[in-house]
C-alpha cells in the first residue's frame, strides 16, 4: 500500500524532499571512481534551457531526479519533460524525485510541453512522467494529451515516453499505447530479489506485462527497457532480465550505474567498471536487442534521439537480411 504525505501545506519549502526516508539510517557508499565524474554545468546553451523550461513552467526528470548528464543534454538543449508535477506517490528507494501527495494536474502542460519542444528545434523528444497512483486511470489520459499536441505543434518531432506500470489501473496502458508514441520506454530499474527494497511499490511481472502488451497491442512500436547495476545484484541475475525483455520483444536495452542522491537512499554496493559495461552490452546484442546502450553513466534518455535513428536503422537492417 502506498502511504500519501501532505506536502501542500504551508511551510513545504521546510518540509523534507524525502519525508519517508527521514528516520533511516545513513547509507554509506563507497568513494566514486574516476570514471563516474561530470563536470558541472556552465554553459550558455544550459542556462538558456533552463530559462525556457522556467518560462513555460515545466519540469524535468534531468532536474527532479539530479542526472549526472544534464550539463551535457541541457547544453545541447536537449531536455526530458517530466509531466503530472514533481511530486510521486512512490518511494523507490533509488529515485530522487520527491515523494507525497502531488497537486491537481495541469491543463495547460500537454501544450506547454509541445511549445517547448518546438521552440527547441527537437528532432526526437523524452516524456516522463512521476508515478500518479491517486488518478484512476495513473496519468494514462495526459500522456494521450500530450501526444497529440506534440503530434499537432511539432510534427516532425518523433515522440518516445517513459511511463509509470499502471499498476491495478485496467485500461490505461491500452489507452497510452493507442496514442501511438514511436518509443514506449518502461524501466525495469533493477533485478526481481531486489525489488522489495529497491522499488517496493512496484511488481516486477507487472512491468514486464506492461512491455509485453505493448507488442501484442501494436508489434511496430519500438519498446525500450532499462536497468541500473550497483545496488547488490549478480551478473546472472542481469542475464536473466535479459532473457526475460526478450521474451517480452523488448527492443532497445540501456544499463547504467546506480548512484546514490542522498544519504537516505539506497547505498552503492559497488562501481561497475566501463569493462564490465562493455561485457554486459556485447551479451545484450548476443541475445537479440536491436539496440543496447551499456555504460557507467548511461540513463534512459541520454543520447535517445541518435539512439532512436540507430534503432530504426537495426530494424531496417533486420528487415531486409
Amino acid at each position: 500500500m502506498t502511504t500519501l504525505i501532505d506536502l501542500s501545506a504551508k511551510g513545504e519549502g521546510e518540509r523534507p524532499r524525502h519525508p519517508e526516508k527521514q528516520g533511516r539510517r545513513d547509507q554509506v557508499s563507497p568513494r566514486k571512481p574516476d570514471w563516474i565524474r561530470v563536470k558541472a554545468p556552465t554553459s550558455v546553451g544550459y542556462h538558456e534551457t533552463k530559462a525556457l523550461m522556467r518560462g513555460l513552467k515545466l519540469t524535468t526528470v534531468c532536474e527532479e531526479a539530479g542526472c549526472p548528464n544534464i550539463g551535457e543534454c541541457w547544453s545541447q538543449k536537449h531536455a526530458t519533460f517530466m509531466i503530472m508535477g514533481e511530486t510521486c506517490t512512490r518511494a523507490c528507494s533509488f529515485c530522487n524525485v520527491a515523494t507525497g501527495k502531488p497537486l491537481p494536474l495541469d491543463a495547460a502542460e500537454p501544450e506547454n510541453v509541445a511549445r517547448a519542444t518546438a521552440q527547441m528545434l527537437l528532432k526526437h523528444v523524452v516524456v516522463t512522467s512521476v508515478d500518479r497512483d491517486d488518478l484512476e486511470d495513473g496519468g494514462a489520459e495526459h500522456f494521450v494529451q500530450t501526444i497529440a499536441a506534440l503530434r499537432r505543434l511539432a510534427p516532425n518531432t518523433t515522440i518516445e515516453i517513459l511511463t509509470p506500470d499502471f499498476l491495478r489501473k485496467p485500461g490505461a496502458a491500452e489507452r497510452v499505447i493507442d496514442a501511438k508514441p514511436d518509443v514506449f520506454n518502461h524501466n525495469l530499474e533493477t533485478v526481481p530479489r531486489l525489488y522489495h527494497s529497491i522499488r517496493p511499490g512496484a511488481r516486477y511481472y507487472q512491468s514486464l506485462r506492461l512491455l509485453d502488451t505493448v507488442k501484442q497491442r501494436d508489434p511496430q512500436q519500438f519498446t525500450k527497457s532499462g536497468l541500473m547495476v550497483g545496488l547488490s545484484e549478480e551478473k546472472d541475475e542481469v542475464l536473466q532480465v535479459m532473457d526475460d525483455l526478450r521474451v517480452a520483444n523488448v527492443d532497445f536495452l540501456t544499463i547504467g550505474q546506480y548512484l546514490q542522491p542522498t544519504r537516505k537512499h539506497a547505498a552503492v554496493a559497488r562501481f561497475w567498471t566501463p569493462d564490465e559495461f562493455k561485457a554486459l552490452e556485447t551479451i545484450a546484442y548476443a541475445k537479440g536487442f536491436l539496440m543496447v546502450s551499456a555504460s557507467p553513466l548511461t540513463r534512459s534518455s541520454h543520447h535517445a534521439g541518435e539512439d532512436f535513428a540507430k534503432l530504426k536503422a537495426a530494424r531496417a537492417a533486420q528487415l531486409t537480411a
